[in-house]
């Protein structure tokens, strides 16, 4: 059995089968491991989904800021963005079932010294206390209530993490930290407007995961969320956003020998220039 994890797929839903056939995946043998972004941008989302849920358990994705997203615009607590390519997952006959399957994925997956999680962990936390913080914010977007934690999810405040607070603050940091991170400063101060390469930085931010005692060291963060950065695979990272939708590559990495495996993805790019939505920040 091989585990393969997959960067943001972001709807290249043929870029996608394209890598499975790279890989040389065996849906009987073999696993998927799936940063998030599922969705948006790309034409191919409804497809993607439908496909990555089927696999059942042979593929375990966590939750990415853009899925999130379409389950806010699916309950009417967000507006469509430019750029968004979500109509076709809304006008499903199997809308509801693919939102409900959505919704109740993990933020964080801890299995045999790796992490998969869309975008960081905070420095302040060890990989024991995120799969804590993670499961507080599942156990409310798989309640009853979740209706009310996604109508007030949006927001970039409180920046730093306290252990002592509560309520929505705690846990829209918590999935801010899981789905948006890039930047943060040594104590942990989130910075969101950075979406650039990791050069001409603020001053005093860094990559989250370069920030000196990071606490999560003891096992490697497979992650995503920052097309920018590209590639990034270091003895304790392996960052796998290569851009598929803006032009890259949709990139795969064999965990159990860190194999890399890549293919283009010419009819997501082409489609966002056609549509205009490559305009749109990333």
């Amino acid at each position: 059995m091989s585990i393969y994890a997959i960067g943001d797929v972001q709807g290249c839903f043929s870029a996608l089968i394209a890598l499975l056939e790279r890989c040389g995946f065996d849906a009987d043998r073999d696993r998927l491991w799936f940063v998030g972004d599922l969705v948006n941008r790309g034409p191919g989302s409804l497809e993607t989904l439908r496909f990555v849920k089927a696999l059942g358990d042979r593929a375990t994705t966590v939750l990415g800021n853009h899925d999130l997203h379409l389950l806010c615009v699916a309950e009417g607590f967000a507006r469509h963005h430019a750029g968004d390519t979500l109509e076709p997952v809304l006008q499903a006959p199997d809308r509801d079932e693919l939102l409900h399957w959505l919704r109740h994925r993990p933020l964080l997956h801890h299995e045999a010294g790796h992490v998969l999680v869309h975008a960081g962990l905070l420095p302040q936390w060890t990989v024991e206390e995120s799969a804590n913080l993670a499961r507080e914010v599942e156990h409310v977007l798989q309640g009853e209530r979740y209706r009310d934690f996604l109508r007030v999810m949006y927001g970039n405040e409180p920046r730093q993490w306290v252990s002592g607070l509560e309520g929505m603050d705690r846990l829209r940091i918590i999935l801010n930290a899981f789905t948006r991170l890039r930047l943060c400063t040594a104590d942990g101060i989130m910075e969101f407007s950075h979406k650039g390469e990791p050069r001409h930085l603020p001053e005093g931010y860094m990559p989250w995961y370069e920030v000196p005692g990071r606490r999560s060291l003891e096992d490697t963060i497979v992650c995503g969320h920052w097309s920018a950065l590209g590639l990034h695979l270091d003895a304790k990272v392996l960052a796998l956003d290569t851009g598929c939708l803006w032009g890259g590559e949709l990139t795969a990495v064999r965990l159990e020998d860190r194999a890399l495996f890549q293919v283009p993805c010419p009819a997501c790019a082409r489609y966002v220039t056609e549509t205009g939505s490559g305009a749109v920040a990333r």
